[in-house]
């Protein structure tokens, strides 16, 4: 608005952006020098930033090592490489000399297994006959 309303003050041929910048400065500047409410300052004791419980993280490492030692070994490589080296289907496939569609669908039955043991289900889950 303020430069809209002092366009006559622009000079012609000087950059327009930076005539622009310095209104919007001059504007803060001004806000600034103006006084305002006072400030309150928060009591940082006060405030509790909420934290996770952190008491099961123990148990939860250890019942996850424990299903994934129950995965049959390809399927463990194949999780393991994705979920915790956090390479892509193409590095796993060249680093264990199998084709891409292999390590997609042992990544899925690994989850999948995983899934089920974690959740207390020791049955693995059964495959559909497909005809």
């Amino acid at each position: 608005m303020r430069a809209w309303t002092r366009a006559a003050q622009w000079r012609a041929g000087s950059d327009l952006a930076v005539w622009l910048l310095s209104i919007m400065h001059n504007l803060r500047v001004d806000q600034l020098r103006r006084p305002g409410p006072p400030l309150t300052f928060l009591d940082t004791q006060a405030l509790e930033v909420p934290v996770r419980a952190t008491q099961t993280d123990q148990r939860e490492l250890a019942d996850l090592a424990r299903a994934l030692a129950q995965l049959p070994e390809e399927q463990r490589a194949v999780l393991l490489l994705v979920g915790l080296e956090g390479l892509g289907y193409a590095e796993v496939a060249a680093t264990l000399d199998i084709p891409i569609g292999t390590v997609m669908s042992r990544l899925a039955r690994g989850r999948e297994r995983l899934r089920h043991l974690l959740a207390g289900q020791e049955s693995a889950p059964q495959l559909r006959v497909v005809r």
